[in-house]
Order: C-alpha cells, then sequence, then structure tokens
C-alpha cells in the first residue's frame, strides 16, 4: 500500500523538494519553521518520496532528519538561543538552511567544546558539523572551505616586553590556549619554541593566563577584545597569527553529501546569504571567506 501511494504521489506531485521546502510556517527571516515540516501525514509522505529520489539526502540525512553538530563555545556563531531552547546564531541557521535545501527536518546536537564535536563524528553522532576546518581533523571529517573567517591574535599585558607576533615564538614564553580550539591546533603545528599551556574552554584560558601571570592569551580577537576591558592595562598585538576558518564538515565516508556541501557553501557566500545572517545576527568580528 505504501508503495502505491508512493507512485501515486510520484506522478501527481512535481518540485518534490520545492514542495517540502514550502511546507510549513515562514519564520520572520524568511526561512521555513522546519519543525513544523513533518507534522502532517502528508509532509511525511512527501519527506519519503523526497529521500527515495535524493540521493544526496540519503547519504547525509539517512534517517530523514539532518543531525547539525553546533559548537557552542563559538560566541560569535551561536549567539543565543531560540524560544524553543535550540541554539541560535549563524550557525544554526546556516544548517537550518541546508536543511531546508534537502527538504528534510533538523535536529541540533550540540557540544560544549570543538574537541568534543570533532570526537563524536567516530560515533556516527552527527550529520554535518561546523567547526573549524584543520588538519589534524581532516582524517575523519571532510571539509568544505570556509563560510567565514574568524582572526585570532594574543593578548598581552600594557608593561609586556612583546611588541610583535613575530615577538612570540621565543624559548621561556608561555601561552594560555583553550585546547584543541582550531588556533591551538595551529600554534601546535606552527610554534618552535613558545610553550602552549591549555585550559577547557575559553573562560578557562582567560583565567589560567591572569592566575599564571602567563606571557600571552591566544584567542579569537572579538573576544580578545572583551578580555582587554574586562583586565584594563592589557593590549592586543597588532595583526593575526591566523584566521580560524569556520567550515562546515560532514563525515569522512559521504563523498556525495561533501560534493553537495562544498557547493551549498560557495552559493551561500556568493548570493550574499552568509553577510546577512552575520548582518541578521549582529555579529562583530566575522568576515565573509573568499570564494574558490
Amino acid at each position: 500500500m505504501l508503495s502505491q501511494a508512493l507512485d501515486e504521489c510520484i506522478h501527481c506531485q512535481t518540485g518534490l523538494t520545492s514542495v517540502a521546502l514550502t511546507t510549513g510556517r515562514a519564520e520572520p527571516n524568511g526561512r521555513r519553521d522546519t519543525n513544523k515540516r513533518l507534522q502532517s501525514p502528508f509532509n511525511a509522505l512527501l519527506l519519503k518520496v523526497n529521500l527515495m529520489t535524493n540521493s544526496v539526502a540519503m547519504e547525509l540525512a539517512p534517517t530523514g532528519t539532518l543531525r547539525a553538530a553546533i559548537n557552542l563555545a563559538n560566541f560569535l556563531l551561536v549567539t543565543g538561543n531560540k524560544p524553543n531552547g535550540d541554539p541560535d546564531g549563524v550557525a544554526p541557521d546556516l544548517a537550518a538552511a541546508i536543511a531546508d535545501d534537502l527538504g528534510v527536518d533538523i535536529k541540533y546536537v550540540p557540544f560544549a567544546t570543538p574537541g568534543e564535536l570533532a570526537d563524536a563524528v567516530s560515533d556516527g553522532a552527527w550529520d554535518i558539523g561546523l567547526i573549524g576546518a584543520e588538519p589534524a581533523r581532516a582524517e575523519h571529517i571532510d571539509f568544505t572551505a570556509a563560510y567565514v573567517e574568524i582572526e585570532a591574535t594574543y593578548l598581552v599585558l600594557e608593561n609586556s616586553p612583546l611588541k610583535q607576533l613575530e615577538d612570540v615564538d621565543q624559548p621561556g614564553i608561555r601561552i594560555a590556549v583553550s585546547a584543541r580550539s582550531a588556533y591551538d591546533l595551529y600554534l601546535t603545528r606552527h610554534l618552535k619554541h613558545a610553550e602552549l599551556v591549555r585550559a577547557e574552554g575559553l573562560d578557562a584560558s582567560y583565567e589560567l593566563f591572569v592566575q599564571e601571570g602567563l606571557d600571552a592569551l591566544a584567542g579569537l580577537k572579538p573576544r580578545l577584545l572583551f578580555d582587554v576591558e574586562t583586565l584594563g592595562q592589557a593590549r592586543l598585538l597588532e595583526g593575526r597569527f591566523t584566521a580560524v576558518q569556520q567550515a562546515i564538515g560532514t563525515p569522512a565516508n559521504r563523498k556525495d553529501s561533501a560534493v553537495y556541501l562544498r557547493s551549498f557553501v560557495e552559493t551561500a557566500k556568493a548570493s550574499g546569504f552568509v553577510a546577512q545572517l552575520i548582518s541578521q545576527h549582529q555579529v562583530k568580528g566575522l568576515s565573509v571567506a573568499p570564494a574558490i
């Protein structure tokens, strides 16, 4: 009976993907409410048809729901919570747009740190992960190009002898850093002499810098500007040692999904959609990444 119903639906409907996308209530920002999309049996049937006819959706969201891993530690990309408790911000909205494009529902899978998010790919806990692209993570995660960039630099005390970025990588210099952040992984690969002293999370790395009297605090520039105001008598070194490439990853064995996600990200950048999300959420310190 289900097979017959699907056949009838296929013959009587055109543009199933667009139909699936237009079910549900429109949100003020123009997106469809993906949480409403599957509440009727007919919409559920449309989803089954869409999954049968869309190989990317079958591979990327085999359960019929796109499980999107979100790094809650990135305060630029996750700026709050929706009324239902889901994370809100540039990253969650971008994930929702992917689900809308595929015609499937979305489920957010939040993680407290990027390291925990990256580890969970081995457990099959998520379908897409919005996280900084780093070679150390690429063994198990297939990344798109970046959709946004975030500058990373050092905070030092006002009276520090460190005057420029090149002064930091010297013997005896100790740098506080959030463990397994994208910039920690970058510094681990590139520093030759300075010592990284790790703490779990942004707040903990700041406390470590202050309490231990370390020479520098590595971090994302927008957060460090806030820390300068909190500390007083502190400054940032001019320039950046890297720009963290915030990308979308999928488990490395999903080849068609990776191709689709790369195309989606480039389209989202070129169309102005990523810039619109940044403006909508009033985020300062994010830049749309260059096209590739």
